[in-house]
């Protein structure tokens, strides 16, 4: 008889944080669906290393700044799988630019991305989830502090953060926690699109009162935990996991 393992998706999980997560899942014994853009032979890299684990992994190839994309990758989830479990809204964009330069067409694309196709999903895929299944969104430091070059995503992040907190209250209900995880600096590929100088690639944002860097397992760590019964009475809240250093700075 084939064990039936929980199923957990994540987005943007082929790469970075993402990875992380998605990797942390799959030693708890959770099959995975990962999404990715552009990168498919990362994606394959990763569903292999997954499968090497003893568990599932599907691909989807999904834009989530295309909002018909989302709603079509919904579909396609909903009619392959009979449940989700963990649900974990990590893809992210941004672009380089402050208020004052930043376009409208860029406005769309990383708010769609950032903070719209992370309710898409969680609204359709939410009717899928049990009782005990989670929802965690990956949110920034940026969404509280002030960064240059920051502004789009910052202000995604904190769409996010709130949409958090009512999504908690009105998926409750139906018995799915929804959190969201904040995250401190951590040198990823996604870091190259912003300048030397800029405040996220300071070498000194990967100091922390904890001794030692920032890494993906950490926030995976806390992904699984979150997505634990043992987290049953944490609902709607922003932890923020970055070895203290948001209380230097």
């Amino acid at each position: 008889m084939n064990e039936e393992r929980n199923i957990g998706i994540v987005t943007g999980g082929s790469k970075g944080i993402g990875r992380s997560i998605s990797i942390g899942l799959a030693k708890q014994n959770n099959d995975l669906v990962i999404t990715y853009f552009r990168d498919k032979k990362n994606a394959m890299k990763t569903s292999n290393e997954i499968s090497e684990l003893g568990v599932k992994c599907h691909i989807y190839k999904v834009d989530l700044s295309k909002l018909d994309q989302v709603e079509k990758f919904c579909e396609e989830i909903k009619g392959t799988f009979n449940q989700i479990n963990y649900l974990i809204n990590n893809a992210a964009t941004g672009i380089n630019k402050n208020s004052i330069d930043l376009t409208s067409k860029h406005w769309d694309w990383v708010m769609n991305t950032n903070s719209k196709s992370p309710w898409v999903l969680s609204k359709n895929l939410s009717k899928i989830m049990p009782k005990n299944s989670s929802i965690i969104n990956i949110t920034s430091l940026g969404s509280q502090r002030v960064l240059s070059n920051y502004f789009s995503v910052g202000l995604s992040k904190s769409s996010l953060e709130s949409m958090t907190r009512y999504l908690a209250i009105e998926l409750g209900s139906k018995g799915i926690k929804v959190n969201s995880v904040s995250p401190g600096i951590i040198k990823t590929k996604a870091l190259d699109s912003f300048p030397e100088n800029s405040d996220v690639n300071k070498s000194k944002l990967y100091e922390t009162p904890a001794g030692k860097p920032l890494e993906g397992k950490d926030v995976s760590n806390l992904v699984n935990f979150l997505c634990s019964n043992d987290s049953d009475m944490i609902r709607g809240q922003n932890i923020i996991v970055d070895g203290g250093r948001s209380l230097t700075i």
